[in-house]
């Protein structure tokens, strides 16, 4: 059964993302745009389950599907679109995960989404210690729930979201 953990930030993320953001682009090379650390582990000072969400852009997202053996081969299991249409997720290490893959296409508004709420949170402390302080007490209420867990953050989640992209088209105008 998976733990609903969260834990105060550390820079060992920061290097998890990079070891696993050069395995992803020896894989997917040329179809490669970028790739992103998303989540609350690429936020400094964020409590977050201790999990690396990775977000590589690729220029075709159907030709993604292509890389499952691939993926497998670095222990990534492929979950498809799973739920979110035009992504391919991808998860690593089971019921004590640690990586989670979100793959969008260039120009898709998902990516729009999930790099203004981690840039919005680097930069506003105060939603960012009342969302960490909220996942902890999810966290300590749920411990072996995880959809519980994530209701319980869904509402805090689409408030700061929508002030995220508002304050990220502001700042890139």
């Amino acid at each position: 059964m998976r733990k609903v953990e969260v834990k105060p930030y550390t820079v060992e993320w920061e290097f998890m993302f990079e070891e696993e953001k050069k395995k992803i682009r020896e894989i997917f090379k040329d179809e490669l745009v970028d790739v992103y650390h998303i989540g609350s582990t690429s936020v400094k000072g964020m409590m977050a389950k201790p999990i690396i969400d990775l977000m590589p852009v690729v220029k075709e997202i159907n030709k993604v599907d292509d890389f499952n053996k691939a993926m497998k081969a670095i222990s990534y299991h492929p979950k498809g679109e799973n739920g979110i249409t035009g992504r391919r997720y991808f998860e690593k290490g089971g019921d004590v995960r640690t990586h989670h893959v979100h793959i969008y296409e260039v120009g898709d508004e998902q990516i729009e989404r999930h790099v203004a709420f981690r840039d919005y949170l680097r930069v506003h402390s105060k939603e960012r210690m009342e969302y960490g302080k909220l996942k902890v007490e999810l966290a300590e209420r749920y411990p072996f729930n995880i959809n519980a867990y994530i209701n319980g953050k869904k509402e805090v989640v689409s408030k700061i979201e929508s002030k995220a992209i508002n304050w990220n088209r502001q700042e890139n105008r």
